[in-house]
């Protein structure tokens, strides 16, 4: 069960990494901090005062930058690795009690992979969001992915179970929206 439960942890914090890259490490180092999630050996670090104020700065960094006009799309570009990084971290993090090998493999493919697919289907809402309104609506879509990924953080530590399926959800969801885009481009070429 508590694999199942680590599991679920760390694909509904890699989902929320899709949104924003610093909030769901923001949220486990305080959920560490006071106790609520037990972070696996050798990420203790994450539940330090050091690292609360990093992923504190970083998170208010993240935040701010996606209000400014063009710096929203070029922050886009390297938060899609950044969100794959973060997403790996955070399953690895959480999927405890197995083989490192195992550990490392779910992690990159379960955490990695729903944070970079979810990062990419929101850099495309705001890539459109930008065509089509000269980027005065991006601020909506930056609003709406901190709210997410906050909302989605928080509930992730208090609910697992049921947020892991609901990031199975909205994994569907992106990944439905990225292969109908490019089926989309191949029919057209």
């Amino acid at each position: 069960m508590d694999i199942a439960i680590g599991i679920c942890l760390g694909l509904g914090l890699a989902a929320s990494c899709g949104f924003r890259v610093f909030v769901p490490l923001l949220i486990s180092s305080i959920a560490s901090m006071t106790g609520l999630v037990h972070i696996g050996g050798g990420f203790e670090w994450m539940g330090s005062w050091p690292a609360f104020a990093i992923f504190l700065t970083a998170t208010v960094a993240e935040i701010g930058a996606y209000y400014i006009p063009v710096l929203d799309n070029a922050l886009d570009t390297i938060s899609i690795p950044l969100a794959t990084i973060a997403g790996t971290l955070l399953s690895v993090t959480f999927i405890t009690d197995v083989p490192p090998m195992v550990q490392w493999t779910l992690g990159i493919i379960v955490g990695g992979g729903s944070a970079a697919v979810i990062k990419s289907g929101a850099s495309m809402a705001r890539l459109k969001s930008t065509a089509f309104t000269a980027g005065w609506a991006n601020w909506l879509i930056a609003t709406f992915e901190h709210i997410a990924s906050f909302v989605m953080s928080i509930l992730t530590i208090l609910i697992p179970v049921a947020m892991g399926i609901m990031a199975l959800g909205v994994l569907g969801y992106f990944g439905w929206r990225l292969s109908v885009k490019k089926n989309v481009k191949e029919k057209t070429n």
